[in-house]
């Protein structure tokens, strides 16, 4: 897939806020800090679109991006750690969860995961969470750039381990870094081919 344009559409705290269900969504969402925004702006060669920040808790809406005017890049507000009230926090987990169960054109949730830490129980725990309730998603391992290749492959290996245990098969899995473009041409290409599942439902 060629990105030709992309440009940001709106900012939603409430579900009625959201754009019309017109087009196939693919939205991404991780632990805060999980390199969210920069991965975004990657895919897209866009280094300013998705707004990035070093203080955890940064998106705190559902933010719409059109891209070639035909589907949509949705960056959801982390979980996990951010320097938020506990009301913010349930707010956030009411409007995802509102999000992912009603949200009819979001073909795929894309779960960023940091390639740099061993298995963490907020990850598992959400991606335990997303398949109960018949969410499709993919893992991306993000910041590869930050460890060996071995370093990386072990802690992708031990979530798989880890997963195996209670998984009959693992979701799809990307290995990525912004910084290098780890990955861009893997993720674009998968957007492309599951975009069908959009069109059938039409």
């Amino acid at each position: 897939m060629i990105i030709r344009s992309a440009s940001f559409v709106t900012s939603s705290a409430k579900i009625s806020q959201l754009p019309p269900p017109g087009l196939p969504e693919y939205a991404f969402i991780g632990r805060s800090n999980v390199g969210k925004s920069s991965l975004i702006n990657m895919l897209v060669s866009r280094k300013g679109l998705a707004k990035t920040s070093g203080s955890p808790g940064k998106t705190q809406t559902i933010n719409h991006f059109i891209i070639n005017e035909s589907w949509y890049i949705v960056d959801l507000p982390g979980y996990g750690y951010a320097r938020v009230s506990q009301k913010m926090r349930e707010q956030w987990n009411r409007l995802f969860t509102s999000y992912v169960t009603t949200r009819d054109n979001l073909i795929l949730l894309f779960v960023l995961i940091d390639a740099r830490h061993k298995p963490q129980e907020s990850d598992l725990a959400f991606m335990e969470r997303l398949a109960l309730n018949g969410v499709p998603f993919a893992r991306v391992f993000t910041k590869t750039d930050k460890l060996s290749e071995a370093e990386a492959g072990k802690n992708r290996d031990l979530y798989d381990t880890v997963m195996l245990r209670t998984w009959e098969t693992l979701p799809p899995t990307f290995i990525t870094s912004a910084s290098r473009g780890t990955g861009r041409d893997e993720l674009l290409e998968y957007i492309d081919e599951t975009m069908i599942f959009f069109k059938r439902e039409k």
